[in-house]
């Protein structure tokens, strides 16, 4: 019997635990010694849920390594020991704890840090981040003995920040640098949209803002100052404006690391050293690093067929989304921003029901190059497939967001979907897999998330994953089953 190789896996967030998922199913643990370490006092548990965590849901709730999973799999867990160091050379991984272990490969899943502007006065008192369950506590600590809180950002992960704030009763602010909420996805109809609901919640969103210093405050803990003059005064001051990928391992040990950071990668994930592999946030593809978990997952996915010798290509993915951000709908779809040349734009706001809709189409109106839902996002699994699989428009492309308007068919039957779209882009589910499920029997949707794990993650995948399975057994005979 052959000597087992050993393969050290640092970090265990989301992406490295599903990493580890995929390990545990393949044969490549019967070849290898698998070593983990995990910074954090706990493993893996759920970053997308993150703010559940503030109406109820325990830290416990939110991990995703179900009980004996490193026993069971023979998977050695180093847990609250951090990995110092790398030395190529040796092939040697020293952990801060005084652990030296010897790899053949090594997996850097170190994931990234939230970004904090070096604004004078950012390490005062009450001035946090949003990115880890201690993080959280200290929030929740801070919330006992204050009445106003703000978060520094406006995009995705400082929207979720405001929505902890408020489940924990304070007064929230939203200060954004940009002219409007979550610039990178919305365009300004769809941003001034959004600040509408979310003020309509009792946020007071300030954008175009540039903080030049937090200080001491009369009323408050904190004062903020801006650079047009005016001051906000707050309790608590969290962070929220985006995150650095973790590359400092990297760095130091001579790894090829990007101009703004992120650990360079080729389409098979591997680093500049063929023995070390990167996934996640911390990597760095054809100059970009993703902050969504679908894009970690397919890394993932493809290094473990690279390690068992078999070929996989990362090369890019849709960072679509389509998320609730305090109770608010919100989807964004391709290029939203209409940069294609030629490219046109539909757009439809309906201001009494609070909703924006807007297409972007080629310009021979034949394909769909981006959208943007604020409001109402039930077109989102429709649209998604129309851009994903190039899927010809309806004469009229603005039926999509204006359905009664020509009294056209707009919803996407399942059955014109080929067997390899992609349903779930977080585990890479295809409908093809999915109608696979259904003829083995999984006829509800609980039994179709168990077998396919379609819809399990981030979720918006439901509704397509329902209308396929509607459709199949409609196809069946069935009547509809939930």
């Amino acid at each position: 019997m052959s000597e087992k190789h050993t393969l050290v896996v640092i970090g265990n967030g989301m992406v490295g635990q599903y990493f580890r998922d995929n390990l545990a199913e393949s044969s490549i643990k019967e070849h290898n010694e698998i070593i983990t370490f995990c910074e954090e006092p706990r493993v893996a548990y759920d970053r997308v849920h993150l703010s559940a965590f503030f109406t109820g849901t325990t830290a416990e709730e939110l991990s995703l390594v179900e009980d004996g999973f490193f026993q069971r799999h023979g998977i050695t867990l180093h847990l609250g020991d951090k990995a110092v160091s790398i030395d190529r050379t040796a092939k040697t991984v020293t952990s801060a704890k005084g652990l030296t272990i010897a790899y053949d490969k090594l997996v850097l899943a170190t994931g990234s840090y939230p970004f904090v502007p070096p604004i004078p006065g950012h390490e005062r008192a009450q001035c946090l981040v949003y990115r880890t369950i201690e993080d959280l506590e200290a929030i929740a600590s801070a919330a006992k003995t204050s009445k106003v809180g703000t978060v520094v950002g406006g995009g995705l992960l400082g929207l979720e920040a405001a929505k902890a704030l408020m489940d924990l009763d304070l007064k929230t602010h939203v200060v954004e640098f940009a002219p409007r909420l979550m610039a990178a996805q919305l365009d300004d109809a769809g941003g001034a949209m959004l600040r509408l609901k979310i003020e309509n919640l009792g946020v007071t969103v300030h954008t175009g803002k540039n903080t030049s210093i937090i200080t001491d405050g009369e009323h408050c803990v904190n004062k903020m100052c801006f650079a047009d003059g005016e001051e906000l005064e707050t309790d608590i001051v969290l962070f929220s404006a985006g995150i650095c990928p973790r590359d400092e391992l990297a760095r130091a040990c001579g790894l090829e690391v990007g101009q703004r950071g992120g650990i360079v990668i080729d389409n098979q994930c591997r680093t500049s050293d063929e023995n070390i592999y990167a996934i996640g946030e911390c990597a760095l593809w054809n100059s970009i690093t993703y902050g969504l978990v679908a894009p970690g997952y397919a890394m993932a996915r493809t290094v473990v067929a690279d390690l068992r010798g078999g070929y996989a290509s990362f090369t890019g993915a849709d960072t679509s989304t389509k998320l609730k951000l305090m109770g608010v709908d919100v989807a964004s779809i391709g290029d939203t921003h209409a940069k294609t040349p030629g490219a046109i734009v539909y757009s439809y706001q309906n201001g009494d029901s609070e909703v924006y809709k807007r297409l972007v189409v080629s310009q021979d109106k034949t394909f769909l190059l981006g959208a943007v839902l604020v409001g109402d996002v039930s077109d989102y699994g429709t649209l998604l497939q129309y851009y994903l699989n190039c899927i010809e428009l309806p004469v009229y492309p603005d039926t999509l967001i204006l359905p009664h308007r020509y009294d056209a068919l707009t919803h996407l039957d399942p059955a014109t979907l080929p067997a390899s779209a992609q349903i779930c882009s977080c585990f890479d589910v295809t409908k093809g897999a999915v109608c696979s499920a259904i003829e083995s029997g999984c006829i509800t949707m609980d039994a179709l998330k168990t077998a396919t794990k379609a819809a399990t993650s981030c979720g918006a995948c439901s509704a397509l994953v329902k209308s396929v399975l509607d459709a199949e057994l409609a196809k069946q005979g069935f009547a509809h089953i939930c």
